[in-house]
């Protein structure tokens, strides 16, 4: 089940699911809640994902907001990582959503604003599991066929929580918690 933006934003006080949010989503429009861009990558190199172990490419920055930067172009066929400005915090355990209700799980799916397709823009965001914390990071493509400008601090993807229903074997623990965006060399994972 989702669970209304207007309703996060008031848990958000006691719970800080979401920090860093622009002013405008203190009052929320629809379900989900928009996050922004702030920091911009290039990947460099090569990656591997094994069985037991991973390497993801060395990154390079091109853009962040706060070293004062304002925007970047993605050209056709460009790849970008993009780190957002906000910081979630999802519980790894239950929480009361409503007074007199079992508490529950929560975990968010993002989906891409609607600008980016129209665009050309080809958005990749994955789900976040209950545990985690720190910035997301997310992938853009330019599949179209002109350039593309994105303002940092630009509205670039809509944040929607949900309840999860039963038990967790474990809350989220994973090498990407706290907004890691690449690996420093092979690394085995957990």
């Amino acid at each position: 089940m989702i669970i209304s933006a207007s309703k996060i934003i008031e848990l958000n006080e006691k719970h800080h699911f979401i920090e860093n949010l622009a002013e405008r989503e203190l009052n929320p429009e629809g379900v989900g809640i928009d996050i922004r861009a702030g920091v911009i990558y290039r990947l460099k190199g090569k990656g591997f994902l094994g069985v037991d172990e991973r390497d993801t490419p060395d990154i390079e920055t091109i853009a962040d907001i706060n070293q004062g930067d304002k925007k970047v172009t993605l050209s056709p066929g460009d790849y970008m990582l993009v780190k957002t400005i906000e910081k979630v915090n999802i519980p790894g355990k239950k929480i009361t959503i409503e007074e007199g209700e079992k508490p529950t799980l929560l975990m968010l799916d993002v989906y891409p604003r609607s600008t980016l397709q129209r665009c050309g823009i080809y958005f990749m965001g994955t789900k976040t599991d209950p545990g985690y914390y720190g910035e997301l990071t997310f992938a853009l493509k330019n599949v179209g066929n002109l350039p593309f400008e994105l303002e940092l601090g630009a509205r670039i993807a809509n944040l929607v929580f949900k309840k999860v229903e039963g038990n967790l074997s474990r809350a989220y623990g994973g090498q990407w918690k706290g907004g890691r965006v690449t690996t420093e060399s092979i690394e085995k994972q957990i």
